[in-house]
């Protein structure tokens, strides 16, 4: 048996908390004796974040690496990814080239039926807590906006403008909201819309011309 072992940091937080590359890699090697491999290869992600497999080199690496019989081990799910479909996608690669997965933090082996099924479960749970996080953000910053206050960062929200602490409706930007409404609720994808902005010229708030799905679905949340 060889062991894949996969390692990702993203923050210096996640340093500091005890899960650091050297950290998840000691608790690697120690699963890996402790199972009689017969090899063990690191593959290793830092300062990367967990959304898109095809973002991570390390990840893709290991994934190449994986053939019949090897097993794929990881600190935690949410090293692993911090996107459902991501997490399943994996699983479902592995089982295809005979291969399992074992995540230490939450003693999960897809080597058992019941493994695969708390695998299952706590990726969906998991992608739930954060989507609900989400949500609360995005709640708060509407109500700030609806009182007319100005929100952290950069720059105000697409739409307004800031004196002071105070929000002033922008009219042209506030035309590109009721239009990017208007495509959607016709039943245009978030992607169409963006080409379609980008084909009016539409510029961002950082004046930027280019629109993707995240910033169209970003000003749809938001307005």
């Amino acid at each position: 048996m060889r062991t894949i072992g996969y390692l990702r940091v993203s923050t210096q937080g996640q340093v500091d908390e005890g899960v650091s590359l050297a950290a998840q890699e000691a608790k690697l090697r120690a699963w890996a004796t402790a199972n009689d491999a017969d090899e063990i290869l690191i593959f290793r992600d830092e300062g990367i974040s967990g959304k898109r497999t095809e973002n991570r080199p390390g990840l893709v690496a290991a994934m190449d690496a994986v053939g019949k019989g090897d097993v794929l081990v990881c600190y935690s799910l949410t090293r692993l990814s911090r996107s459902t479909r991501d997490t399943l996608d994996i699983a479902e690669a592995l089982q295809r080239r005979g291969a399992d997965l074992v995540s230490l933090s939450e003693k999960i082996d897809t080597t058992s039926a019941s493994g695969k099924m708390v695998f299952r479960l706590l990726a969906v749970l998991g992608e739930f807590e954060r989507d609900q996080i989400s949500e609360r953000t995005t709640s708060a910053l509407r109500y700030k906006k609806s009182r007319g206050e100005k929100l952290g960062g950069r720059y105000s929200p697409f739409g307004y403008k800031a004196k002071g602490k105070t929000l002033i409706p922008i009219p042209k930007e506030q035309r590109v909201i009721s239009q990017v409404h208007g495509w959607r609720s016709e039943g245009s994808s978030l992607r169409a819309i963006a080409g379609k902005l980008e084909f009016e010229g539409a510029r961002r708030k950082a004046g930027g011309r280019t629109w993707n799905a995240s910033s169209v679905n970003r000003l749809l949340r938001m307005a």
